[in-house]
């Protein structure tokens, strides 16, 4: 399998991220698509592709608070084939080299994923678009 992340630069690859996200979170899991649909243009988006095909997508973004990993989804055929590992390391070597505040929220069931990246949970588990996450901050 060729595995290959890249930055998108180009109107084409973001529909191919926002096809994904639609599959991964609107239909897959009954997020509200107003909530998914925020930020987009502030935003550095990635897309992942396995052997050409468009597999995987995330974004960062600066906030207030600093930086913030977000939207990360890799479609159902290609889950536990490093997509994500990919999608993470590429995002982060994406960031300013003064991003010392970096954070994301996570599904419980991708927590262990990122904490092999350094982002330890912080404060309380919360729902957001009816699905339980914990803030996660990375460690630097």
């Amino acid at each position: 399998m060729s595995l290959h992340v890249q930055k998108v630069n180009h109107p084409e690859d973001l529909d191919k991220v926002f096809a994904i996200r639609k599959i991964v979170f609107v239909e897959e899991q009954n997020c509200p698509p107003e909530l998914e649909w925020e930020h987009e243009d502030e935003s550095t988006h990635f897309l992942a592709t396995s052997n050409g095909q468009p597999c995987g997508a995330c974004r960062w973004r600066k906030t207030d608070l600093g930086y913030k990993l977000e939207r990360f989804a890799v479609l159902k055929d290609f889950r536990g084939q490093g997509v994500g590992r990919a999608l993470i390391a590429e995002a982060l070597s994406d960031l300013p080299e003064d991003a010392h505040y970096i954070y994301l929220n996570s599904q419980l069931d991708a927590m262990s994923l990122y904490a092999k990246f350094g982002f330890v949970a912080e404060g309380d588990q919360f729902e957001e678009a009816g699905i339980q996450h914990f803030k996660m901050v990375k460690k630097v």
